[in-house]
């Protein structure tokens, strides 16, 4: 296993089945899309849609489903489906409020997520965790969202940070992806489990004792 580097200048997360326990309300969204249209909803489903933007998901969907053309359509009927399950609440993964204030209180911090503005707000809010953060960055306000490098480059950008000096935390390939090509460093937290994805940590949860003793030990190393 590789590691973390303890010359970390800032750390970007990923909110969306990372911070927030939001892939629950995602996958009821997906699910209800999917059956009526006649498809089961399962791991093989989930993987084309995970960490996409709502449009790119509704592409992927429209693919899937054989309706092409209907990809806007099928992205808003998503969004709005988010939505209305996030308005029921979600909460912060474990060790994510955590890990943040510990990496928060060594090196910059930001969120930088592939929901839009609305509902990246949202999830962090309801799970507590919007007060951690001075700067997050969401899809709609990026030419390029991810897998392109656009958010990462973004947030490190506003931290003052050098992305080869910087970590991503990560759930899915796409903002692995993402996170790879702004060249970030990657700690992953699969949200899939058995998926082999690239990275520089991977652990089963953002409460991994390894994490929070790195974090820590951030404050006591030299910046570059």
């Amino acid at each position: 296993m590789r590691s973390l580097p303890a010359d970390t200048e800032a750390v970007v997360f990923d909110c969306d089945g990372l911070l927030v326990d939001t892939e629950t309300c995602w996958t009821v969204a997906e699910s209800a899309i999917f059956a009526e249209h006649g498809h089961p909803f399962g791991p093989e489903q989930k993987a084309l849609v995970i960490g996409r933007t709502v449009e790119a998901a509704g592409e992927a969907m429209a693919q899937y489903l054989g309706r092409p053309g209907a990809g806007a359509e099928l992205a808003a009927e998503l969004l709005a489906r988010v939505r209305k399950e996030l308005s029921r609440g979600a909460t912060a993964l474990p060790g994510a409020a955590e890990l943040v204030r510990a990496c928060r209180a060594a090196v910059p911090v930001a969120v930088a997520s592939n929901s839009p503005r609305e509902l990246l707000d949202a999830a962090l809010w309801s799970a507590g965790l919007a007060d951690h953060f001075t700067h997050t960055f969401a899809a709609d306000e990026v030419r390029a969202p991810k897998p392109a490098p656009e958010l990462y480059l973004t947030a490190c950008a506003a931290l003052g940070a050098a992305p080869r000096h910087s970590v991503a935390f990560e759930d899915s390939a796409t903002g692995i992806a993402s996170a790879r090509a702004a060249g970030l460093h990657v700690a992953v937290v699969p949200s899939l489990p058995g998926t082999a994805l690239d990275h520089d940590w991977l652990g089963t949860s953002m409460a991994d004792p390894e994490l929070l003793e790195w974090a820590r030990a951030l404050r006591d190393s030299p910046v570059r």
